[in-house]
């Protein structure tokens, strides 16, 4: 029996991208690793941007705060010093923000390509770690579902269908809410135990370690004497 974790996100969410990294430092150093299923969910942070909407993040930052645009971009260094604690690239200028519904549609069908988490993590990178615009441009898009191994046929087929995977998106979104999840990382552990937060990797280590005892036992509804084990075989 595995242990089934899912993380709603938002690729806008820099906490996100740390909190991600440090789930994965604890899922490595984790006895039962190989028994965990990781279910990336969706969460947009800001659902009615218009979808071709753009901009430099730091001033979006500033006025959805209201604070000024020092301060904005002082937050994004400090954001950045926590990035590289855990060896991740963070650009601190140049970055833009944008509707990330499609991205959400798309890491859907990624799921039932078995090729989620590595678009998660592509598209983390292609937002924070590098410089060029993500959102409102398909292309780009495209070539970084490509490069994370997504047809790239089927990548455009389903961008090209506004109505793909758009209600398991609603779906996650629905899901969210019923939760009392009001932002994201927010993490579920085999929908007993949640952590919210990009939290430290000790908390998501405790965490993995509590859902994984907590699993319950099978029960036994019929019981025979005719079975094998390491002795051999009852005769």
């Amino acid at each position: 029996m595995t242990t089934r974790v899912e993380i709603w996100t938002d690729i806008n969410c820099p906490f996100c991208y740390l909190g991600k990294a440090r789930f994965d430092q604890a899922l490595a150093g984790f006895e039962h690793r190989a028994e965990v299923e990781v279910v990336h969910r969706s969460f947009e942070l800001d659902p009615g941007l218009p979808a071709d909407a753009s901009g430099p993040v730091i001033a979006h930052i500033a006025a959805k705060y209201g604070i000024s645009v020092e301060q904005a971009a002082a937050n994004e260094r400090g954001i950045a010093a926590q990035a590289a604690q855990l060896g991740l690239p963070y650009q601190t200028s140049g970055r833009d923000f944008g509707n990330s519904f499609d991205m959400h549609r798309l890491l859907h069908f990624a799921h039932e390509q078995g090729n989620q988490d590595r678009l998660v993590d592509a598209l983390y990178a292609a937002n924070f770690a590098e410089p060029a615009p993500i959102f409102a441009d398909t292309e780009r898009l495209v070539a970084v579902a490509v490069a994370a191994g997504l047809d790239e046929t089927a990548v455009r087929a389903v961008l090209d269908d506004p109505n793909a995977y758009a209600d398991a998106v609603r779906q996650d979104e629905r899901a969210a809410s019923q939760l009392g999840a009001t932002g994201v990382p927010f993490f579920v552990f085999d929908d007993k135990y949640a952590v919210s937060g990009a939290q430290p990797t000790e908390v998501f280590t405790q965490a993995l370690t509590t859902a994984w005892n907590d699993r319950p036992a099978p029960v036994v509804l019929a019981a025979d004497e005719d079975t094998c084990g390491p002795d051999g075989c009852a005769i």
